[in-house]
């Protein structure tokens, strides 16, 4: 048998490692470590949805569902755009539900892309987008963002990557790692640049809920956008269901049909117990949502204070629940510094360049910890910077 390296996909052993998992696997090595790099919620999903879920297992409802999902739990999606973020979407043609928001991001972009297709992707930015572009047969384009503009998608360097190829314009905003959010203004420059193209919009809106000060306003919602968008979302990060497995992805029918088509044949349905809790958070969880931001906001406050009281120069969030520190001062690189952290202190961030070679000169903190649990990272991360 010829050797693996001629026998597997070129494309598959191109890819990188995800620079957040190799951090994690150093952890796991590791005692009396305190963690600030996980991106999912503290808190236990609330326990009227977990009880939706016990109750459809209680009532035998562990088949199948319709490979779009349960047609009540996308009548509940429909509602509940219409309700925060007043976009109009079919349950019947225009809602898929997913295994996660990662599902509807990799299948929304195998969805429209040809072979050579181009895509621009902001960065820094989740680790995802640009594998699942390559594997798709995409060709990615970066868009650097800057401090300068508030980490935000500059128009004049949007315009500049455009060529006859650009297929997709990727907005994962709020952004992770950044915590940078659009504004309507915002979105409207985009909205202009893209006028007269026939580009297509994959605006990864998982962190909807969380947005600080202004609510999130989705792309879809600019004039003339919806019918280019496809919104990619889910309940992970809103209601505290990472383990749930369950996202949605919203696009106009047409689109909507290919993405459906790529679910039926690879997933079949998204887990049937997650379904039935996910309609309980959908009609009945706000309070929790408003109740989870209002802590996420307390401990925003917390650890940017604390920060740049230690002398670090930390972007200010406006969603996620992440901060975006520039740590380039202390003459090493990102990489180096966080390990030295965890190696010397026994506290573990993440580099800036597992979100993409610009996070040079930053790291990703995650805020998704208690007060208590932020406050002993801070006192250790003090302690460290005291000997550079």
């Amino acid at each position: 048998m010829k050797p693996y390296s001629e026998l597997l996909s070129k494309t598959a052993v191109a890819l990188e490692p995800s620079g957040i998992r190799k951090f994690f696997d150093i952890l796991d090595e590791m005692d009396d470590v305190i963690s600030l790099t996980v991106g999912q919620p503290d808190f236990i999903t609330p326990w009227h949805i977990r009880m939706a879920g016990i109750e459809s297992l209680e009532a035998g409802r562990t088949y199948y569902t319709s490979n779009k999902g349960l047609l009540s739990l996308r009548e509940s999606i429909a509602r509940y755009m219409s309700r925060r973020f007043s976009l109009e979407y079919d349950p019947n043609s225009e809602i898929t539900v997913t295994v996660g928001g990662s599902e509807a991001i990799d299948a929304a972009v195998r969805a429209v892309c040809n072979p050579g297709d181009e895509v621009i992707i902001p960065v820094p930015c989740f680790v995802c987008y640009e594998p699942i572009v390559r594997l798709a047969g995409g060709v990615p384009v970066l868009c650097e963002t800057v401090a300068e503009d508030g980490f935000r998608p500059s128009p004049s360097r949007l315009s500049k990557l455009i060529t006859p190829r650009t297929k997709l314009l990727i907005l994962p905003f709020p952004n992770n790692p950044t915590g940078a959010i659009l504004d309507k203004y915002d979105l409207q420059r985009i909205a202009d640049v893209l006028d007269g193209t026939d580009i297509l919009v994959l605006s990864d809106e998982i962190y909807a809920e969380l947005t600080y000060g202004e609510r999130h306003v989705s792309i879809a919602s600019v004039p003339g956008m919806r019918e280019r968008c496809i919104i990619a979302s889910g309940f992970s990060k809103a209601y505290a269901m990472t383990g749930w497995r369950l996202g949605y992805v919203c696009a106009p029918e047409e689109i909507s049909r290919q993405i459906f088509k790529i679910h039926q044949y690879a997933i079949m349905c998204a887990p049937t117990t997650s379904q039935y809790a996910a309609i309980e958070a959908l009609e009945y969880g706000d309070d929790d949502i408003e109740m989870m931001r209002g802590e996420y906001d307390r401990r925003r406050r917390f650890i940017v204070d604390g920060l740049r009281k230690l002398g670090l120069e930390t972007f200010e969030p406006d969603g996620a629940f992440y901060v975006w520190c520039h740590v380039g001062a202390f003459g090493m690189d990102s990489e180096e510094f966080c390990r030295r952290l965890l190696y010397e202190h026994g506290v573990a961030i993440v580099p800036g360049t597992a979100f993409g070679k610009c996070g040079e000169g930053y790291a990703r903190i995650s805020y998704a910890y208690s007060v208590d649990h932020i406050k002993k990272a801070l006192e250790r991360i003090g302690r460290f910077l005291s000997t550079l």
